[in-house]
């Protein structure tokens, strides 16, 4: 771990030291040549690669992202994002009792200080908390201040705190990470959690299709990202989980909570392939059918 963590620091001083040498080169090549090609490939290239590293979710060099977990069993870990939620957190807690399934719920520090009581429940009902940030500042987490990044995550952690979770797992907002995230993360013990099928539940599909876009691609070890609440269309909140976990049961497998040690980072991560002219997998048995 540590050593990965050094790692990740000198990628992330390269990406800097790659935009300055960058822009020096372009204008060297500009001074010589006006507005040559070679200069807006000096000039530009880096700013694609650090914008990669800062938008693609699975990325490794600003912080180390982990995308699934080792396993040798029929097993995936059901992450839902965005919660806690009055109406939905409860309903999500009974499904998950009925298929005998374990979630972690990442929350978002203030909503759970509107319902606090809700993350006592999550974790009586033997379901984990993670941190999601303290407002889902999804449009400008990217390039916030270091100030900024430590009150996402310093308030949040109080909040939870005072609601009786403590938290080591985190998942920034859609993916998205931030210069400064890789130290600030170490210095607070928490790791940065991505997933490997993203469900697209939010896009407003129906939910036997979203469910068999799902185990189209499910494989032992995955990481699955759901979603609770208002940022799910409201025919398929909780509806969607209720489903996937009959899906998941029908194919053999079991929802876990995975050790540390069992988490793996890794490059790629799978995203919601469209359904047209594709065929469409069985909700129930991820077979296909016509």
């Amino acid at each position: 771990m540590a050593c990965g963590q050094r790692l990740i620091n000198v990628m992330a001083r390269i990406l800097l030291f790659g935009e300055i040498v960058g822009k020096l080169a372009a204008v060297a090549c500009w001074v010589v040549q006006p507005w040559s090609v070679l200069g807006a490939v000096f000039f530009f290239v880096p700013d694609f690669v650090v914008l990669y590293q800062l938008f693609v979710p699975s990325s490794q060099w600003l912080c180390r992202v982990f995308t699934h977990f080792a396993t040798d069993n029929q097993e995936v870990w059901l992450t839902i994002d965005d919660g806690p939620d009055r109406e939905d957190t409860p309903r999500i807690l009974e499904v998950l009792q009925q298929h005998t399934a374990r979630a972690t719920f990442f929350v978002l520090g203030e909503r759970v200080a509107r319902w606090p009581n809700l993350v006592g429940q999550i974790i009586q009902r033997g379901h984990q908390i993670g941190h999601h940030t303290h407002t889902h500042p999804v449009g400008s987490f990217w390039c916030a201040s270091r100030a900024r990044v430590r009150r996402e995550l310093d308030d949040a952690t109080a909040v939870l705190f005072s609601a009786g979770a403590k938290v080591e797992r985190f998942r920034p907002p859609v993916g998205i990470k931030n210069i400064f995230l890789g130290s600030e993360l170490k210095s607070r013990g928490l790791n940065c959690v991505g997933w490997t099928i993203r469900s697209g539940d939010c896009l407003g599909r129906r939910a036997e299709d979203i469910v068999s876009n799902v185990m189209r691609q499910i494989r032992p070890g995955a990481i699955l990202l759901l979603h609770e609440g208002s940022s799910v269309p409201q025919h398929l909140r909780v509806k969607v989980i209720s489903l996937l976990l009959e899906a998941l049961a029908a194919r053999g497998y079991r929802c876990v909570l995975p050790r540390i040690e069992q988490l793996r980072a890794g490059a790629f991560a799978v995203y919601p392939a469209p359904y047209q002219g594709l065929p469409r997998p069985s909700v129930t048995t991820g077979s296909v059918v016509d």
